[in-house]
């Protein structure tokens, strides 16, 4: 049984094609420009001004309800417990998928949309690149060729940072990382005041980890979302999507002699496109299939792009 197809009977989602989906827009007005979207988007990503009105708009409005369910939720607990004092912690959107598909994009369009509803809600954005453990260490412990896989964190910082926000903390920092390098800089962070809402983005974010045998509390970082995102495409897409991003980099980005990547713009063109399907293939492949794709049902809203990178279909899990 696939839960996740349209047809099935007992699915927890319910689907839209996006065609459908953008009829839930209502009155939410476009508050993005088009100059303002290529700014956001990412290399290799045609998302315009047409895709925020099919898709991002409708979920604009439908994150709005959850934020104010949730504040409406706040003031009844806070009621009930007669404490004045509770301090409204941040509404956290996590935000999962493989490389090359588009999270990034997603998660800045959703952070500008978001920051212009009416009511000016301060969104802050961190990605858990900065999670990373520094090369360094990778390569001391010969997890170079794991970085991304879920063993490659720093598990701990990542939850003490979670737990902070979530506890409506006052400056809490993340660390800070450098896709030129392709490493963390070291002592360099960001810091999060008590933002109104939080974009958590990153590739295994909803993975919930080892279960513990003696009933221990063990949390994962999907514990402390409010909602979840996930942003799907076919294997054979998101492979031929990075492949092509990585030949477009080794054009631009990889030219930068600081870039750790530098050495691939120095190849021929057959000799770049072999590196990177290595890189896919013993890499990204194995990541998506073995960490990935197996949290896409944990979502509560799949966003699945088609051949033209653009979204082709909505589930949403049902209430």
């Amino acid at each position: 049984m696939d839960q996740l197809a349209p047809t099935e009977k007992y699915s927890p989602y319910r689907f839209f094609s996006a065609e459908q989906w953008s009829q839930f827009r209502a009155d939410t007005p476009l508050t993005l420009t088009g100059d303002e979207i290529d700014r956001l988007r990412s290399l290799n990503d045609p998302v315009d001004l047409e895709e925020v009105k099919r898709i991002y708009l409708s979920l604009s409005r439908l994150l709005s309800a959850h934020v104010e369910a949730s504040q409406l939720l706040f003031k009844q607990r806070r009621a009930f417990f007669n404490a004045q004092d509770v301090v409204k912690t941040p509404f956290i959107i996590g935000i999962a998928g493989s490389v090359a598909v588009g999270k990034s994009t997603t998660a800045r369009v959703l952070k500008e949309l978001l920051a212009r509803w009416p009511s000016s809600p301060k969104v802050d954005l961190i990605t858990t690149d900065g999670f990373l453990l520094p090369n360094e260490i990778l390569r001391r412990e010969n997890l170079m060729e794991r970085k991304g896989f879920p063993e490659s964190y720093d598990v701990g910082a990542l939850l003490r940072f979670l737990s902070g926000i979530k506890s409506a903390q006052s400056s809490v920092s993340a660390p800070v990382y450098s896709h030129l390098t392709y490493d963390v800089i070291p002592g360099e962070f960001v810091t999060i005041d008590r933002p109104d809402i939080l974009i958590f983005e990153g590739i295994n974010v909803l993975q919930p980890g080892k279960l513990p045998k003696d009933g221990k509390i063990v949390p994962f970082l999907s514990d402390f979302f409010d909602f979840a995102i996930y942003i799907d495409a076919d294997e054979k897409l998101i492979h031929q999507w990075y492949i092509q991003r990585f030949m477009r980099l080794r054009e631009t980005a990889f030219r930068n002699p600081d870039s750790f990547f530098h050495r691939y713009s120095q190849l021929s063109e057959d000799a770049a496109r072999a590196i990177a399907e290595g890189l896919w293939a013993n890499i990204n492949l194995k990541n998506l299939r073995e960490n990935i794709l197996p949290t896409r049902a944990r979502a509560d809203l799949i966003l699945r792009k088609g051949a033209n990178h653009l979204i082709e279909e909505v589930a949403l899990r049902k209430l």
